[in-house]
């Protein structure tokens, strides 16, 4: 077995090995994995983090040795606490990182950082504060940054940043937590789980308080919640049909 870790601020994690393929998800700075599969362009890879995994292209990691990846994993988690911040690399040139870039790194890649950390496992109600930094981030397929999100990397990257662990997808996160009976019985940063006509989970959000929730439609908004589901007040009707509510924390 292979490892590797990403050093640069955002790679896509493609479905297939080659361009064009549909983006699955987005491998952050500092995230490190292991080397499934290794092509002439492409490397299979499983994510440490959440298991995931995707094709990404070889020239856009670093590898590292098992001991390092084992180190990694004991280690507490550190990452970026601010929307944008800078890593200074060889010779003084500066790479912007996102919010949630895992900071273990630092050290093995020769990169100093300076700016706000975040490491300590949060409260819950600490959530819904976090999932406020991404507000107006624009949805986008596959995303897990402040420069395009999409629902289920929405709420994994808030709960991530608050020390909690969150499957990749929304039917994935679906599967954890226990279930609430009723919307009434609903706390701020509880996940919201909405379903397809076929019964397919395919939305998640968060609930705040006061019947609303905050999750990433067309950008990461705040909308009314009801029995029925999401309803959005600009359209005056319901977007998003409620399947189940989810206690995570």
């Amino acid at each position: 077995m292979q490892y590797g870790i990403c050093n640069l601020s955002i790679v896509p994690l493609r479905f297939e090995p080659r361009d064009p393929s549909e983006m699955v998800s987005q491998v952050l700075y500092g995230e490190h994995f292991k080397i499934l599969e290794i092509r002439k362009k492409w490397s299979k890879v499983r994510l440490a983090f959440d298991k995931y995994e995707g094709w990404i292209d070889n020239i856009q990691y670093v590898k590292i040795t098992e001991e390092q990846y084992k180190k990694f994993e004991q280690e507490p988690s550190v990452f970026s606490g601010d929307l944008v911040e800078f890593i200074t690399c060889d010779q003084n040139e500066l790479m912007p990182i996102p919010l949630g870039a895992s900071l273990l790194a630092l050290d093995l890649l020769q990169h100093e950082y300076e700016g706000h950390k975040i490491g300590q496992k949060q409260p819950k109600e600490h959530l819904v504060e976090t999932a406020m930094m991404y507000l107006n981030t624009p949805y986008l397929w596959g995303g897990k940054s402040n420069f395009g999100i999409d629902c289920s990397g929405f709420t994994q990257m808030v709960y991530k940043l608050n020390g909690y662990s969150l499957l990749r997808d929304a039917s994935q996160q679906a599967t954890q937590g226990e279930a609430l009976s009723f919307i009434e019985e609903s706390q701020p940063g509880d996940l919201a789980f909405f379903d397809n006509e076929e019964g397919n989970i395919i939305h998640v959000g968060i609930i705040m308080k006061d019947n609303y929730i905050i999750h990433a439609h067309g950008k990461v908004r705040i909308d009314r919640i009801d029995h029925t589901g999401i309803y959005n007040t600009e359209r005056r009707t319901h977007t998003h049909n409620l399947r189940v509510i989810k206690r995570i924390i």
